[in-house]
């Protein structure tokens, strides 16, 4: 068909996570570049269950570039070549006629190969059940507008808070660090009044969950934030390691009510 594209696709299979994996090959043909890439294995997986082979496995919800769990390297990039793009939401027309495409899972030890493309991401649920939220009681849901935040406060609040956890930051890491999706965490709430009075528990609970999980240090490559998808910016590890600190020196009876958001 004019128009579409005929691709070779290498394809991590693994059948579980004891066993060993390999690259397959297929053939993508008349492609239509229009389609997402998701869509694209939607198609060669109809391909492999006409011929009662097994499908692909790989992990899927929204394709909006929301959940995040799309997570999959192509051609030694997460989520592929197009900068700030979910693979969910990036097209086929970003590749080229004939173009020979390898795809697989994140690899990361404290991202087991669940099956192919599919790895488990529960580690990053752990670090947020750990603190990675406001636990204080307030009563009623308060106004919208009752308190008052700094312009800038709330910029960046919103900016760490653009974090949807695929783990593209610890694929792309040297270390497999999760330094970058814990500290958008904490600093997303060490930016509002809101989080103030758990603000040192919660960085130290945080950051005790990630080390435990078995992520690795993070030594500055900064890999992390240009494979992430929505451009959360390594200042924010800056701040975790200064609010990290902080909890470290500060007295086990602090009043951490008193902390101010800054």
């Amino acid at each position: 068909m004019s128009g579409t594209l005929n691709l070779t696709l290498h394809v991590w299979r693994q059948e579980g996570p004891s066993k060993k994996g390999r690259f397959v090959q297929y053939q993508a043909k008349d492609v239509s570049p229009d389609i997402s890439f998701l869509e694209m294995l939607d198609f060669v997986n109809e391909e492999l269950i006409e011929k009662g082979e097994d499908p692909i496995s790989f992990e899927h919800d929204c394709r909006e570039g929301i959940c995040g769990s799309c997570s999959m390297v192509i051609n030694g990039r997460p989520h592929g070549p197009q900068k700030l793009t979910t693979a969910c939401q990036l097209h086929m027309r970003t590749f080229k006629n004939g173009e020979v495409i390898y795809i697989e899972p994140w690899v990361a030890s404290a991202f087991p190969v669940i099956k192919d493309l599919c790895v488990d991401r529960s580690g990053f649920d752990r670090i947020i059940q750990s603190g990675g939220y406001v636990s204080v009681n307030t009563g009623g849901v308060p106004d919208g507008n009752a308190i008052l935040i700094e312009k800038d406060q709330c910029d960046a609040a919103f900016d760490a808070a653009a974090c949807i956890g695929c783990g593209a930051c610890v694929a792309a890491c040297p270390n497999g660090s999760a330094m970058l999706f814990t500290a958008a965490k904490v600093s997303h709430l060490s930016r509002l009044p809101q989080g103030q009075p758990e603000r040192n528990r919660r960085v130290v609970a945080m950051v005790t969950a990630m080390d435990a999980e078995g992520f690795g240090g993070c030594t500055n490559h900064g890999e992390c934030q240009e494979a992430c998808p929505k451009g959360i910016s390594i200042s924010n590890i800056n701040r975790l390691n200064r609010d990290y600190i902080r909890a470290l020196a500060a007295p086990k009876k602090e009043e951490e009510g008193s902390v101010r958001a800054q």
